[in-house]
């Protein structure tokens, strides 16, 4: 561990990102103090809300692989998923492997677990304090002043650290102060379609799931996925139309029921009627939302990192790897400009944005693919081409998919390749 004591940064969100750029900054000697508006999820008993499964992919096992929790993590919290089982209306199922030699697969964890992990490791460092309960009330950009309202004891603190850095969400406050401010570009997108959960416990039913994949139901505008579980549950979701969701969750049982045995029968072989109607009852679409801003910084001293600076939709699994890579470009770049913090907020802005667009852009086109284009033939030959190619020149011609997953090449570069393997195709 180095030692850069004098410098004090305050972390904003204690969510997967913010607990790992804490543990960046702590690695670095840095004196860290991390805020975080909720209390602390490890004494939270429930699951419901933000809990659709991640997918771990190398960006993010780098990331963990810097303070060393990549293979704890995946041998403790996740479950490997090398390919898409794709499930017909027509009951059939088939496979489409992520690699043609079955080496490589995303994991699949919890977002919750994941988190009180990295807040365990983060709890051990000397020069680190958590402060749930810590809402962010007033920035104050001129002064580098932060004010808190302090949930618990019903008053404010205000403090003056060196760094700021949000990693508050796609909802950020720090984002939100800093849109007030000239020259900072903002927007954001509710795309038109939501999500709805429905848990699949592992002892539903005598039948399961194969494991080891990702199972999609597509069905052209909508679509239900499950997610593997290490406790051998799976943590389903449908995604369809927002418009649509009303005439599912507010129908009466035998509704409910005809739409899901129309849709997904084999899925409907594997769960308790009864148990789906009262998670359809009980539960509420969620929205979806793309958030893109411009610059990440602000002065030489505020930066965005993760979800605050450039939320995505959940299509390429890409949100919680590309949030962990922001902390390991930071990182890169205080090596690069020997912890000079005033150049590194700066020049992370200019490197980071058009990746983090490019990986917004294929996020959306992801969603068609998995929804609709795995059951076309026309998507099935495609992949064919690309295992072919990506056999015969490993170096040259590496799948979307493939670049985005397995590997750290940039996300822009991975779109404009993808862009020139789409022109050769079609020769």
């Amino acid at each position: 561990m180095f030692t850069h004591s004098r410098t004090k940064i305050a972390i904003i969100g204690a969510g997967p990102v913010g607990s790992l750029c804490a543990c960046f900054m702590a690695e670095n000697g840095y004196d860290v103090t991390v805020y975080e508006s909720r209390t602390d999820i490890r004494l939270d008993k429930t699951t419901s809300g933000r809990s659709i499964n991640l997918a771990l992919s190398e960006r993010g096992i780098n990331a963990l692989r810097f303070i060393g929790l990549d293979n704890i993590v995946i041998e403790e919290l996740t479950e490997p998923m090398y390919g898409r089982m794709i499930h017909s209306t027509d009951g059939n199922k088939y496979s489409i492997m992520y690699d043609i030699n079955k080496s490589k697969c995303l994991f699949s964890v919890s977002r919750k677990e994941l988190n009180e992990f990295l807040l365990t490791k983060l709890e051990k460092y000397p020069n680190v304090k958590l402060n749930f309960s810590h809402k962010l009330v007033d920035v104050d950009f001129n002064a580098n002043l932060l004010t808190f309202q302090k949930l618990l004891e019903n008053q404010q603190e205000t403090i003056k650290p060196d760094i700021i850095i949000g990693c508050d969400g796609a909802h950020s406050i720090v984002r939100k102060h800093m849109i007030r401010l000239p020259m900072f570009n903002f927007s954001q997108t509710y795309i038109d379609h939501g999500y709805f959960e429905i848990s699949l416990p592992s002892a539903e039913t005598k039948e399961t799931l194969i494991p080891g994949h990702l199972h999609i139901w597509p069905r052209s505008t909508f679509m239900l996925i499950a997610l593997p579980n290490k406790d051998k549950s799976w943590t389903c979701t449908l995604f369809m139309p927002m418009d649509k969701f009303p005439l599912i969750l507010e129908s009466e049982r035998e509704e409910i029921l005809r739409f899901f045995n129309e849709y997904f029968k084999d899925f409907m072989d594997l769960i308790h009627p009864e148990h789906l109607l009262n998670q359809v009852k009980n539960g509420k679409a969620r929205t979806l939302i793309s958030i893109k801003c411009n610059p990440y910084h602000v002065n030489d001293n505020f930066l965005l990192l993760g979800d605050a600076a450039h939320a995505i939709v959940p299509f390429y699994g890409q949100g919680m790897n590309a949030g962990f890579e922001d902390c390991t470009i930071l990182n890169q770049l205080l090596e690069e400009y020997d912890h000079d913090f005033k150049t590194v907020i700066k020049t992370f802005s200019s490197r980071r944005i058009e990746d983090a667009e490019a990986i917004s852009d294929l996020a959306f086109y992801n969603y068609i693919e998995m929804r609709d284009l795995v059951a076309r033939k026309s998507f099935l030959w495609r992949k064919k081409i690309d295992n072919i190619l990506n056999k015969w020149f490993p170096r040259t011609w590496i799948p979307l998919h493939s670049s985005v997953s397995f590997t750290t090449i940039g996300y822009k570069q991975c779109k404009l390749d993808n862009q020139w393997q789409d022109q050769v195709s079609e020769l």
